[in-house]
């Protein structure tokens, strides 16, 4: 009978000792975010780890499905939600408050989070931009302020997207806010449907089929997009090109800039190792692959930038921006406002 005893207590002892499995670290996205394969191989290998993605649509679906499950969470980490919808995450309280030792670095105009619950990871400006070719043909200038665009000479050149359905169309609907205030931004929008503006509900299809740059067909020489697009459209080019298609209106109030953040989702039973995901996230090997994955801006100011960034891609050096409190009491309202005035 000792012997039987001592048998199981090795037994015991031994399966003690024995090398654990890597734990998994869920981590809720919207369908936007990539990153590189190798990146994220070194995050596991560096913490005994597998992180598996779990990408739940754009990023207001991305929340709402974030919200939906906070009492039982369907991860441990959630990346996406931006300043349009960060004070609609943080008064749901879904995430745990996490001081990052990474914030020290990361400029202040960033930090919009006081008690830390969303941390910033990336930034990016939503702006008007032009085919380059048809504007020279046309020996048209380019719009440079918003007011330019009520103009006669620039009707039925814009195509925008739905912002009830479209992170950039409700980006530019906010830049039009902060520009001409409330209710004056509808004033505007009313006299850009005289101006004969398309709305379309996407991105892909605002830029892919009514924009005349990137399809060569598209009857818009003017398209709601990003300051990076420039960029994207000689990195992808093919065959190559010396130079964009596109530019971008950086004029004072045309862009609206928008940050991403991460969160610790309340709830998670793996809190030391979603402290590591965060911190992987603001540390310089993930803010250096955040620009060719997603076409975004690193916040961590170490970071270094692609030469194609560097080259072709911009910010706004005096974007349009809100307060995120104002923007979640008042969204719906301007959202609904523009659906009468643009749509009906």
């Amino acid at each position: 009978m000792k012997r039987f005893f001592i048998s199981i207590l090795v037994a015991l002892l031994l399966s003690a000792c024995a090398p654990q499995g890597p734990a998994t670290l869920t981590v809720m996205t919207h369908d936007s975010f990539a990153v590189s394969e190798e990146v994220v191989a070194a995050f596991e290998q560096a913490n005994n780890v597998k992180v598996a993605f779990l990408p739940s649509g754009d990023s207001g679906a991305a929340l709402n499905k974030a919200i939906l499950s906070k009492d039982a969470p369907l991860a441990d980490v959630f990346y996406g939600v931006d300043n349009t919808f960060l004070s609609r995450a943080l008064e749901a309280g879904i995430f745990e408050p996490y001081a990052s030792p990474l914030l020290k670095i990361i400029p202040e105009n960033f930090k919009l989070d006081p008690q830390n619950r969303a941390l910033p990871v990336d930034y990016g400006d939503v702006c008007l931009n032009y085919d380059r070719a048809w504007f020279e043909a046309h020996a048209l200038p380019v719009p440079a302020s918003l007011q330019d665009l009520l103009k006669p000479e620039y009707k039925g050149l814009l195509v925008v997207e739905n912002p009830a359905t479209s992170s950039p169309g409700l980006a530019f609907l906010l830049a039009t806010v902060a520009e001409f205030g409330d209710p004056g931004y509808l004033d505007f929008w009313a006299k850009l449907r005289q101006n004969g503006v398309t709305v379309v509900d996407g991105w892909e299809t605002a830029y892919y089929t009514n924009f005349s740059a990137s399809s060569g067909r598209g009857p818009q020489p003017l398209v709601v997009s990003y300051a990076s697009s420039p960029a994207a459209e000689v990195i992808f080019a093919d065959p190559p090109v010396q130079q964009p298609p596109t530019g971008s209106v950086l004029g004072p109030g045309t862009c609206f800039r928008q940050i991403e953040f991460v969160g610790i989702l309340k709830g998670t039973r793996q809190r030391a190792l979603a402290e590591k995901f965060v911190d992987f996230m603001l540390d310089t090997r993930f803010q250096e692959d955040v620009p060719l994955q997603m076409f975004v801006y690193p916040v961590n100011p170490r970071a270094s930038l692609p030469d194609e960034f560097v080259r072709w891609a911009a910010t706004a050096e005096n974007p349009a921006g809100l307060d995120p409190a104002l923007i979640a009491a008042n969204r719906e309202k301007w959202i609904a406002a523009w659906t009468e005035t643009v749509l009906r």
